[in-house]
């Protein structure tokens, strides 16, 4: 997930963000539906993911290359800004699923023990549980794309001193980067045995890689101006997504797909994306974070209960049922929204803006005495 605030002048991408979401929501909910089939898009929707890794990539130069390449960046500064973004939620969440699991001990409700596997602990403390310092994925298991994007914030000068010199060659980058993504994917297939884009706790550090070099590639071309007959490229790319992802084609080709569909949104005006630029579409894009974060915990919650209230015990449920489990997730999400992760954000940047201030006016204190 791309734990980014996007820009308000992008708003078509602050929906997308809720779409994809939405997308590996369904694919963490769809086993929990007690019917005989998995459409193919739905088994696919763990990209929904690398959706938000390319996300990451176009906002995050969007809103920092510019400075970085002008040595107007301050990566300190940055840094805090993206903990203050990702972790308080992240340590919520964190300690909620340790407290589920504890609780569901005592219970004697069915979970797995890896939930409370402590040997993972510090990993996930330090944000590192995706790059194969966690003996196990334990906790709560989404957070491992916390951790890849952890890595690609720590690593962002090196991609931000690429794009920067290609910036003037916008197509030369998203060639480079097409060419060296595709490269990278193939051959962690050919020597894993399994597709990077279904890494998680083990390699999830290198599975931002290509999608994050993508992203920052296609902004490079946004930043030149926004493309042409923005809507239908839209279209057709979503189009694309879709079919690509119900076809089972090379994870990948779907890949590039969105990274197409993210240029054309970020080229949309706001006044020609309808309902992507909606009141409804923003919110849900800016609770996405939120969504992706508590998927975990609240279907671990909500599955047990209907199971004890309906003797399920297969956690399958019928169609209305699993609404009614699935509408959990949401409802979850704009909890911890509105009591964690905005406030929580705001004090942490707020705190940094006044020790800021504070150095500030002591060195001109010390230069004037």
């Amino acid at each position: 997930m791309t734990p980014v605030a996007t820009p308000p002048d992008l708003r078509a991408l602050t929906t997308l963000r809720f779409l994809a979401a939405a997308w590996v929501v369904l694919y963490t909910a769809w086993p929990h539906l007690a019917v005989g089939f998995t459409p193919v898009a739905v088994s696919k929707g763990y990209l929904g993911v690398e959706v938000f890794f390319v996300l990451s990539g176009f906002i995050l130069s969007h809103v920092y290359l510019e400075a970085a390449g002008e040595k107007r960046y301050s990566h300190r500064g940055f840094l805090w800004a993206r903990i203050a973004r990702v972790y308080p939620l992240h340590l919520v969440t964190l300690f909620g699923m340790i407290g589920l699991g504890i609780a569901a001990g005592f219970a004697g409700l069915d979970v797995d023990a890896s939930l409370t596997d402590w040997r993972a602990l510090p990993a996930h403390l330090t944000m590192t549980h995706a790059w194969g310092l966690a003996p196990i994925s334990a906790f709560n298991h989404p957070s491992w794309s916390i951790s890849a994007e952890w890595f690609a914030y720590l690593t962002f000068p090196a991609f931000a001193f690429v794009a920067w010199r290609l910036r003037s060659r916008p197509w030369v980058a998203v060639a480079l980067a097409t060419v060296v993504g595709l490269g990278i994917w193939a051959a962690f297939e050919r020597l894993a045995g399994f597709s990077l884009t279904e890494a998680t706790f083990r390699w999830g550090a290198l599975r931002i890689v290509p999608c994050f070099m993508l992203g920052c590639a296609l902004y490079l071309v946004y930043r030149r101006g926004p493309i042409p007959f923005a809507g239908p490229v839209a279209l057709l790319s979503g189009g694309a997504v879709m079919a690509s992802a119900s076809l089972g084609l090379w994870d990948p080709i779907t890949v590039l797909f969105a990274g197409a569909l993210i240029l054309a949104l970020g080229s949309l005006a706001n006044e020609k994306a309808g309902v992507l630029a909606s009141k409804a579409g923003v919110y849900l894009g800016e609770i996405s974070y939120s969504i992706y974060m508590v998927c975990a915990p609240a279907l671990l919650v909500s599955t047990n209960v209907a199971a004890r209230l309906l003797g399920a015990d297969e956690k399958r449920f019928h169609m209305i049922v699993w609404l009614a489990v699935v509408a959990a997730i949401p409802v979850a999400a704009v909890a911890t929204y509105h009591l964690v992760e905005r406030p929580a954000r705001k004090a942490l940047r707020g705190w940094a803006d006044k020790n800021r201030k504070a150095r500030a006016a002591t060195k001109a204190h010390t230069e004037l005495a």
